[in-house]
């Protein structure tokens, strides 16, 4: 997965459209993707996707957002088809000026009396434009599942071939970049690698919030309140689990072994202080960790390893997480 945020457009020449089309494709952007749009009239928000990649054969198409399902043949921009339009209009009006050209004729008078017939063709075949553009999109995936290669606006998306949610593969990119933030401070100096070590406890407890809650909204329809399961949030563990129970029947806690929960608590406890106490403990800290090593008014201590330990429990708690909630796509083969 990658990101990149130069809203740009990429525009291609009718001769290279005209080339794809007629190998039955249409041309791609400089990393290989084309683009489509969900036909849905409720979503239809535009994506990217690269042929070549995922499934095999001829596989109905998934809108990454709203996860609706059609024929990939439904999913064309209407930038692509009123170009494919013009195309067409100008090769019909080129035909056209070549078949009148050919019928063209000039029959001199013949005898005292007669009369010269002639038939020119002038001007040129009339041209029908239409601007064909592909726009530039924020995050890159890979499809876990198919290796469908795909762009979308915002982070969390469902595969355009597969359905697979990407939302786990979100979760370990971040948990990924956290650790290498902890990498980078095992080398600098005392405060600054306490700032990343700091920086990578926010990273992970965000990484987790986000993807909370976006599994909280896939599978919102089949909670007992789909409003409010769209409105958990995950920066409490203690809250979250106690959301989760009244809204999907399951208990959070039982993901993991008893001191691995407590233990990530009291690192979102930790992280709670950063953001909003400058990393002072106050009393609220103390009462909901029964950290003993706590004092009231130093700052809390977060110790690499401690990070470390918590992506662990994190990746597991987002697998066990990722599976209660959001059912498995059917099975399909990748493309060879």
């Amino acid at each position: 997965m990658s990101n990149g945020r130069n809203g740009g457009e990429q525009t291609f020449p009718e001769e290279q459209i005209c080339t794809a089309l007629a190998q039955g494709t249409m041309p791609t952007d400089a990393k290989g993707l084309v683009g489509r749009r969900c036909p849905r009239r409720e979503c239809g928000k535009y994506f990217k996707l690269k042929p070549g990649t995922g499934l095999k054969g001829d596989v109905p198409c998934h809108c990454p957002y709203c996860g609706f399902r059609g024929d990939s043949d439904n999913f064309w921009t209407h930038d692509q088809k009123e170009y494919v339009k013009a195309v067409a209009m100008n090769h019909a009006s080129q035909e056209l000026h070549k078949m009148l050209k050919r019928c063209e004729f000039d029959y001199k008078p013949s005898g005292g009396f007669g009369i010269s017939v002639s038939m020119e063709v002038t001007g040129s075949p009339q041209r029908f434009h239409h601007r064909y553009r592909e726009r530039e999109l924020e995050t890159d995936v890979v499809c876990d599942r198919c290796t469908l290669v795909y762009a979308i606006y915002g982070a969390f998306a469902f595969c355009p071939d597969c359905a697979l949610h990407n939302s786990l593969t979100i979760l370990r990119k971040n948990l990924e970049i956290a650790e290498k933030l902890l990498s980078l401070a095992a080398t600098q100096e005392r405060e600054v690698a306490e700032h990343l070590v700091g920086d990578a406890l926010e990273n992970i407890v965000s990484a987790f919030d986000g993807f909370g809650r976006e599994i909280c909204r896939v599978a919102a329809p089949r909670a007992t309140s789909p409003s409010a399961a769209e409105d958990v949030r995950f920066q409490s563990l203690v809250g979250a689990r106690r959301r989760l129970l009244k809204l999907f029947g399951f208990d959070l806690m039982l993901f993991v072994s008893n001191p691995d929960w407590d233990f990530a608590c009291r690192c979102f406890q930790k992280r709670h202080l950063l953001a909003h106490k400058m990393g002072v403990i106050d009393e609220e800290y103390v009462q909901a960790t029964k950290d003993p090593a706590a004092v009231v008014g130093r700052k809390v201590q977060i110790r690499p390893e401690e990070a470390k330990r918590l992506t662990d429990v994190i990746s597991q708690l987002g697998e066990k997480l990722a599976a209660h909630l959001i059912p498995p796509p059917p099975a399909t083969s990748p493309r060879s």
